[in-house]
């Protein structure tokens, strides 16, 4: 969003970025009184400390007075500023009292800084520093409109007339020192309508980021709810062909019927995988893992279940071996959704191995946490892939060895489950050489 020095903000920016401003402001006007307090305080004190001969008070009796009066001024901006924060963090609002009073310590700040520079000497065009360091500090710690920091402007240059003639400076020194306001009131219009524009497009840039990532929450709930219908209705048609298949194949049959009833059986394995693939990366992305599901858990015994079925699986193969180097190894895990981590590597790791390939689980310690690692010795994983094989939909997915079908999302559930169950996952791999999948998970060390 583009913002110059006259122009308006868009209408459904305006209101919230004024509110946002003036609630900035508040604070910039309770911080910027603090420090002035206590510069003057401090100057109080330095004053009663010192001696005058090496203060030389006594050549600016009007110093005394103006301190005093700071003192006792700048401690009530401090208050209003304050309470005036508090109330806005409650109603999220601005008032135009709000905005007078941001309008007025201004002004304050300005002729502090402009009066001083009278009192070190009745021509200010010879010390003109405390005025252009208060013109410095308005025009960077406060947001006005273009309006505001014109009449800002009007009241400066009267408050500054003012005090020329009362000091009675010649009409040359006029002319000069109105030059020298005028410069410097160019410099501080300047310098608060770039401060107004920066901060203007910066709001602008925050509202547009949240607005899109709003949309993009929506669109990604919409996506999940629709992803998690769709899976979800398409498990009964499956399983229903599925039961007639097994169905038939009870019947005398010849092998051509029976080849084809064993291809729709393994169709319909295939596709109720990828259907809980997709049901559990919505439910992944909506909800997170719930730690009171977890239990504490033998992972010798874990790790051997799931070996012994893939054997079954395998027509009694020995092709999936566990090696475990731990006697006794715990682990807090989810019975429901852990196995399907080693599940999901060991089916990877067979999809790109040849049928004498061996895929081996070793299970080891080190120091309070526990190691699974799933190594195969097949195909590899290509390099370019690797950066993103645990992100979701990445199109890291790819076809097995024996034309296996993948959605490319289930290393990113197995990530999700191996995350929530407070471990990593990482994976080494050279095309050629196979992969090497490590689990890090944390030990459980008690019964409790």
């Amino acid at each position: 969003m583009e913002t110059h020095f006259f122009a308006k903000l868009a209408p459904k920016y305006r209101e919230p970025y004024r509110n946002y401003y003036t609630y900035q402001n508040l604070q910039s006007v309770r911080t910027a009184s603090f420090i002035f307090l206590s510069l003057n305080v401090i100057i109080r004190i330095l004053y009663h400390l010192f001696p005058e001969s090496l203060t030389k008070a006594q050549n600016f009796p009007e110093f005394n007075f103006i301190n005093w009066l700071f003192i006792g001024i700048t401690p009530f901006f401090y208050l209003f500023a304050h309470l005036l924060v508090l109330q806005m963090r409650k109603t999220k609002r601005s008032t135009s009292f709000m905005e007078l009073f941001v309008f007025v310590f201004a002004i304050y700040i300005v002729l502090c800084g402009m009066y001083s520079s009278f009192i070190s000497t009745s021509d200010p065009s010879n010390s003109l520093t405390l005025y252009l360091i208060a013109l410095s500090v308005v025009s960077m710690l406060f947001t006005f409109e273009y309006y505001e920091t014109i009449v800002l402007l009007i009241g400066i240059e009267l408050l500054f007339t003012i005090m020329c003639y009362h000091a009675q400076v010649s009409p040359t020194e006029m002319v000069y020192n109105q030059m020298i306001s005028a410069i410097l009131l160019a410099g501080f219009y300047l310098t608060s309508r770039y401060f107004f524009s920066y901060k203007a497009s910066y709001y602008g840039q925050i509202v547009e980021i949240r607005e899109q990532k709003t949309q993009i929450e929506k669109a990604n709930a919409f996506k999940n709810q629709v992803l998690g219908t769709v899976a979800h209705d398409l498990r009964n048609p499956i399983a229903a062909v599925e039961s007639l298949t097994m169905m038939m194949a009870l019947d005398d049959i010849d092998e051509d019927t029976e080849d084809n009833l064993n291809m729709m059986r393994e169709s319909c394995v295939k596709a109720r995988t990828i259907i809980d693939d997709l049901l559990d990366a919505a439910r992944n992305e909506n909800a997170g893992l719930s730690t009171d599901k977890l239990q504490r858990t033998d992972l010798n015994k874990c790790l051997q279940d799931i070996v012994t079925t893939w054997k079954v699986q395998q027509g009694g193969k020995e092709n999936v071996v566990l090696i475990s180097n731990v006697k006794s190894a715990f682990a807090m895990l989810n019975h429901e959704k852990f196995p399907r981590v080693v599940d999901n590597l060991i089916s990877n790791a067979l999809k790109f191995s040849k049928d004498s390939d061996k895929v081996e689980v070793h299970l080891n310690r080190d120091k309070r946490n526990l190691v699974i690692q799933v190594k195969d010795y097949g195909t590899g994983i290509p390099k370019d892939m690797l950066p993103k094989i645990f992100e979701r939909f990445s199109g890291a997915g790819r076809t097995g060895l024996r034309g296996e079908q993948s959605t490319g999302i289930g290393l990113s559930i197995v990530r999700d489950i191996v995350n929530s169950h407070n471990g990593t996952i990482i994976v080494q791999s050279k095309e050629g050489e196979g992969s090497l999948f490590t689990i890090t998970l944390p030990e459980s060390l008690n019964q409790n």
